[in-house]
């Protein structure tokens, strides 16, 4: 407890709330424990009007609070407008890096879980998914009712007190980055609280008209295909349609074609024509637009799930909209007057890789502008003069190969990818090889320097667990300080876009979207992009910046990913046609099917 006395307090908290699929949470109840007096406070909050209550604890400078995946609690923070505290220690992100292995299965993460690695009693998981129940059906809640919730929210912050006595024992304990993650789940408080703006006219008419778009998508879809008999899909029409074009489909153990979402994501990426198909698989199988979490205001929020991967990046849930396939995407949309803007990192994992390894000639090629295109002319395959528009094809052969790099594709997988033999993948690795020699001497250094000591950790102390074992475990350690470093820069990317006052709603994986008023938005998108290279020069050192760029998209214009487009224009002209003939819906659809040729992304 030394290093923590330095606080004026530290305050153990936990809010109870009702959390509506789509709504900002409501706030039930709070408590706090100072763990230096040992003085408990409870404060009952529904029912009553939050202007009128203070917060049962300061929030000074020197204040420390300590709770278990807190996103929640910084979230009742905004709902009730209370200040945001200035230091966080979350346990469940200080849990996950001590339990993060890169075997196949994942340590649950919960409260319970934890205390009963500890060893800590706590309450058993029936009695608080009772309590949980309660809360969740909301007021009017009894006298007593609001007692037993009380009891409740209490044993779980003398829980979260001792684990957090227990946890700060460890040695590879750090107060310093502990902070730093802390701050972040702020952030995702504040993504979550302000939620993604949608289009609800054009989702209000979908959804009265679902079922005949689907059938109509089917019909409009299949006739370039003709994989479907009714509504359903027919794998050996598949089959016969993969062999008459000689592709080389992956297949499973017993010699079927895989149709999971993954391999069809990766066959997409060679054979773009699929794509509409991949759509249309993922609509009638996954998509159910009944269930997307849009509030009352019109806007999508959805838990953004911190720390869940192993390279400690958000892995968001299905009903996340940049986790819908991307013609859903669409439906994302400014309000009048404001304006979004997509942010993404350039060419990211190449550069980090470039970085970390300290290979020149690596980056020479993402100083060009076009790391692909470069890797190509570097290994003598382009002339210098080449473009991307005068050697497009040999740019997407290295492109691809430089991706498959990073996730340890050998030629054999290569060759499928690139729809070429495998001594022609062979090759194009053996340039990979021979041009990015540091690279490659670096990660296998990476490799056995992490099988040595049992484990691999990023400079902001995201770690993870190596057992050293097989060749599965190698590809996913050489891969973890590139992906984990990219969620570092994400996390001080994002924590210094809200210091600055930037509305940011969203993170994606290399880039996060912001919100702006139309009259500033700008001066702040120029600046949100400085910040976000900032952020990347200071978790990858003095003179490496990553660049960023920007869509921008004003109202009446929606987001368009162009992977997508050809399916939601599909979509839009059924919708059309649905509302031309008067059949059903009767929502205010004058922007959506009468000017839907301006749908696409405007942009400055």
């Amino acid at each position: 407890m030394l290093p923590f006395l330095s606080f004026d307090h530290i305050y153990v908290v936990d809010f109870e709330f009702i959390s509506k699929p789509g709504e900002r949470q409501q706030p039930v109840c709070v408590v706090s424990h100072e763990l230096l007096t040992g003085e408990t406070k409870r404060l009952w909050l529904a029912e009553v009007d939050p202007l009128t209550l203070d917060p049962p604890y300061s929030l000074g400078k020197n204040d420390l609070f300590i709770a278990y995946f807190s996103s929640a609690e910084w979230h009742c923070h905004l709902s009730l407008n209370w200040p945001m505290p200035t230091n966080v220690i979350d346990l469940y992100a200080e849990y996950k890096i001590q339990v993060n292995h890169s075997g196949i299965e994942k340590e649950k993460a919960g409260l319970l879980d934890a205390c009963r690695r500890y060893g800590i009693k706590s309450i058993d998981s029936e009695e608080k998914e009772n309590a949980r129940n309660r809360i969740l059906q909301g007021p009017p809640y009894s006298e007593e009712e609001k007692v037993y919730i009380l009891k409740y929210c209490e044993s779980d912050v003398l829980e979260t007190a001792e684990l957090f006595r227990r946890m700060i024992s460890n040695p590879d304990f750090d107060l310093s980055t502990a902070l730093f993650r802390g701050e972040y789940m702020k952030t995702i408080a504040s993504m979550e609280y302000h939620g993604i703006p949608v289009d609800i006219d054009a989702l209000n008419f979908m959804k009265l008209n679902w079922d005949r778009v689907k059938l109509k998508l089917i019909k409009d879809i299949d006739r370039d295909y003709n994989v479907f008999e009714g509504t359903k899909f027919k794998v050996s029409k598949f089959e016969a349609y993969v062999s008459q074009r000689g592709w080389a489909w992956p297949r499973t153990e017993k010699g079927n074609l895989k149709l999971d979402d993954d391999t069809f994501k990766e066959m997409v990426e060679l054979h773009p024509e699929l794509r509409p198909l991949k759509d249309l698989r993922y609509i009638l199988g996954k998509l159910h637009l009944k269930d997307l979490p849009i509030g009352s205001d019109g806007r999508s929020r959805a838990m953004l799930s911190p720390f869940a991967t192993k390279t400690g990046r958000n892995a968001p849930k299905g009903r996340f909209m940049f986790a819908l396939a991307a013609c859903m995407r669409s439906l994302i949309k400014p309000e009048p007057g404001k304006v979004l803007a997509y942010i993404d990192y350039s060419q990211q994992e190449f550069f980090i890789a470039a970085v970390l390894s300290d290979d020149q000639n690596m980056k020479t090629a993402y100083y060009s502008g076009d790391p692909y295109l470069a890797f190509a002319k570097q290994a003598g395959a382009a002339p210098p003069e080449a473009t991307k528009a005068s050697h497009k094809e040999v740019r997407s052969l290295f492109k691809t190969c430089v991706l498959g790099v990073q996730y340890g594709l050998g030629a054999e997988s290569l060759a499928l990818k690139i729809n070429k033999s495998t001594p022609y993948a062979r090759e194009l690795l053996g340039h990979h090889k021979r041009v990015y020699k540091r690279y490659w001497s670096w990660a296998d250094i990476t490799w056995t320097r992490a099988c040595l000591l049992k484990k691999i950790e990023t400079c902001y102390g995201w770690r993870m667990a190596v057992k050293g074992s097989d060749r599965k475990e190698m590809l996913t350690v050489k891969n973890f300080p590139i992906q984990a470093t990219g969620a570092e820069i994400l996390r001080v990317a994002c924590i210094r876009l809200i210091e600055n006052n930037i509305k940011l709603i969203a993170p994606i994986h290399d880039a996060v979207m912001i919100e702006c008023d139309e009259e500033t938005a700008a001066e702040e998108i120029l600046l949100a992009m400085k910040i976000m290279s900032d952020a990347s020069e200071v978790v990858l050192g003095a003179g490496n910046r990553l660049r960023t760029e920007a869509d921008i998209i004003r109202y009446p214009g929606r987001y368009i990913d162009e992977k997508g487009t050809e399916t939601w224009d599909l979509i839009t002209n059924i919708l059309a046609e649905i509302k031309e003939e008067g059949l059903r819906g009767q929502t205010n659809l004058s922007n959506f099917c009468e000017n839907k040729v301006n749908f696409a992304v405007q942009q400055n």
